[in-house]
């Protein structure tokens, strides 16, 4: 029983974190490191309150949440996404088995979309018959992160009530 209470409690601060994140890149179109740092220094301890075994699950988890944020670091170098979306992505890779890591980007790819085309638009809408120089558009794309983590942790959300 006392596992139970102690995942929901890391599950619900999670959840905290991620609304808060994605707020914050909303607002700032920045995630400050100590929200990702805390993702990440959660997930060992969501492992343990699993019961993960060390070998192979936490050292493929672990080794998983490096080889994600090596890949989106390479979207970071060439301007395609932020730092704090990329330690993002990797800190919640490390709470994910891979099929569940993968539905989350699939999901992450088609909101990131989603919302860059509805910011393409506003952008066009306000500019108008305007002429002037064109800007950039900073997609806060760490709403679309949290959106998908949020939607692939809604189970082990409410396992726990369910299965009682």
């Amino acid at each position: 029983m006392e596992w139970t209470i102690v995942r929901i409690a890391l599950l619900v601060a999670l959840v905290l974190l991620l609304l808060s994140a994605g707020i914050e890149d909303a607002r700032t179109r920045e995630i400050a490191d100590r929200k990702n740092i805390a993702i990440a220094l959660l997930a060992p301890l969501w492992w343990w309150a699993s019961g993960l075994p060390p070998w192979p699950d936490m050292a493929l988890r672990l080794a998983v949440g490096v080889g994600v944020f090596l890949l989106f670091a390479q979207a970071f170098r060439i301007g395609m996404m932020g730092g704090g979306d990329v330690k993002m992505i990797a800190a919640i890779a490390l709470w994910l088995p891979l099929p569940s890591l993968f539905r989350m980007l699939l999901i992450m790819s088609i909101a990131g979309g989603a919302i860059t085309l509805a910011m393409l638009v506003d952008h066009r809408l306000r500019r108008g018959a305007a002429t002037g120089e064109a800007r950039a558009i900073e997609v806060p794309y760490g709403v679309a992160i949290a959106v998908a983590a949020l939607l692939i942790l809604r189970e082990p959300i409410f396992n726990p009530f369910l299965h009682t």
